[in-house]
């Protein structure tokens, strides 16, 4: 499946497999994102497996936000691999 990213205004859903292969696209989309927003939204509905550069890639994103002090929210259940993530690491 291709890996696809959809947006309208501060909303993206990520779509496919995201994985080393491809995990260029989601860099490439969400660069600069927190120069040009406040608050971002990214649906994982969609996405149907996620390997450790997916999982690396949207936690680098987090620690961006993080970083400038701006809304990153994450929805949808459709990554284990990420939730799994994150699960450890609040648990750490």
């Amino acid at each position: 499946m291709d890996f696809k990213i959809s947006n309208c205004n501060n909303f993206f859903k990520v779509k496919g497999i995201l994985n080393k292969n491809n995990v260029s696209l989601f860099n490439d989309e969400f660069n600069n994102i927190f120069d040009r927003v406040n608050n971002l939204t990214i649906s994982i509905q969609d996405i149907i497996s996620m390997d450790k550069y997916g999982v690396d890639a949207i936690l680098e994103l987090h620690e961006r936000a993080l970083a400038k002090n701006k809304k990153l929210s994450i929805i949808g259940s459709g990554c284990k691999e990420l939730y799994d993530h994150f699960k450890t690491e609040t648990a750490a």
